[in-house]
């Protein structure tokens, strides 16, 4: 006999990743439509507020997984 899976129900949690997916990239049209009608000058101010945002995590990350390691 042929013990392929064809007949199983598939798993409810199986159709999550394509919502999400699908959710993430409406919300970047979103977002990009909106970049769009903005002036350029604001999206490239709140591109360089987001990059500096970013930037200082990136060194608070890294600087506070040094000094709070300890040795086993």
């Amino acid at each position: 006999m042929n013990k392929c899976n064809y007949n199983r129900s598939p798993k409810p949690w199986g159709l999550f990743p394509v919502l999400f997916i699908v959710a993430a990239l409406l919300l970047l049209g979103v977002v990009l439509g909106t970049v769009a009608h903005a002036p350029l000058t604001f999206s490239v101010a709140a591109g360089a507020v987001i990059a500096v945002w970013l930037g200082i995590f990136a060194l608070r990350e890294r600087h506070g997984r040094r000094r709070h390691t300890q040795a086993h």
